[in-house]
């Protein structure tokens, strides 16, 4: 299995785990809300439903018509299919939350990892934040090491479109820097029994900080160059 398609795949069992859906609403949703997906085709996703069905995480489920409609008005009307995840699917997903390792800090991975931080324990959320941290501090020590480098041989625009590259990585990093910081201030809370009451049926999602102001780095944004 690709990269490209694994991380679709997380996305779908994602999204339908907060409720059934047909293809075209799923295919919207992975436009507008994931960045990732932003380009890819109903070629991409229905091969990618079709693996999930047949591996038991998804069901098929055709659009019931109401009880008074005759039959003879559905005629060459077609069917719409809605897809549902299994008790296995929702197990499956479970599985791949919890996993935390280097796929869950690249560029291409972060950004649908952290679109899914709210139903992630703090636990993997630490682990992925610092992994994405330090992988985005290797490339800039790289990317600052390249331009000294290289910045007798570069004209102005060059120089000046690796500047921009090195501020994207920088600014990501203190964004990360904000999330670790808050995530860390969360655990250290100790909460009466009521709130921890009321913080494990959410599943101890909390630990967002507050806007400090200016715009947040899109995490699903190439900051390479």
């Amino acid at each position: 299995m690709s990269r490209r398609s694994g991380i679709l795949e997380f996305a779908v069992l994602g999204l339908l785990r907060e409720s059934p859906m047909h293809g075209y609403e799923l295919r919207k949703r992975l436009n507008t809300s994931l960045g990732v997906f932003r380009a890819f085709s109903y070629g991409t996703l229905y091969p990618c439903l079709k693996a999930l069905v047949a591996s038991g995480w998804l069901i098929e489920e055709t659009d019931g018509a109401p009880e008074d409609v005759p039959p003879a008005a559905l005629t060459g009307r077609r069917a719409k299919i809605v897809y549902r995840l299994t008790a296995a699917g929702k197990e499956h997903f479970e599985e791949l939350l919890a996993h935390s390792g280097p796929d869950a800090w690249e560029d291409e991975h972060f950004g649908v990892r952290f679109a899914f931080f709210g139903q992630t324990s703090r636990d993997v959320r630490m682990r992925v934040l610092e992994g994405r941290r330090s992988r985005l501090e290797e490339r800039l020590e790289r990317m600052r090491t390249s331009l000294a480098r290289s910045r007798e041989r570069l004209d102005d625009y060059t120089l000046e479109l690796q500047r921009h590259g090195m501020e994207s990585v920088e600014r990501e990093v203190r964004w990360l820097n904000e999330l670790i910081e808050s995530e860390r201030a969360g655990r250290d809370q100790r909460p009466g029994p009521a709130a921890q009451d009321k913080k494990n049926q959410s599943g101890d999602t909390g630990g967002l900080p507050r806007h400090r102001g200016g715009s947040r780095p899109d995490p699903s944004d190439d900051t390479t160059t």
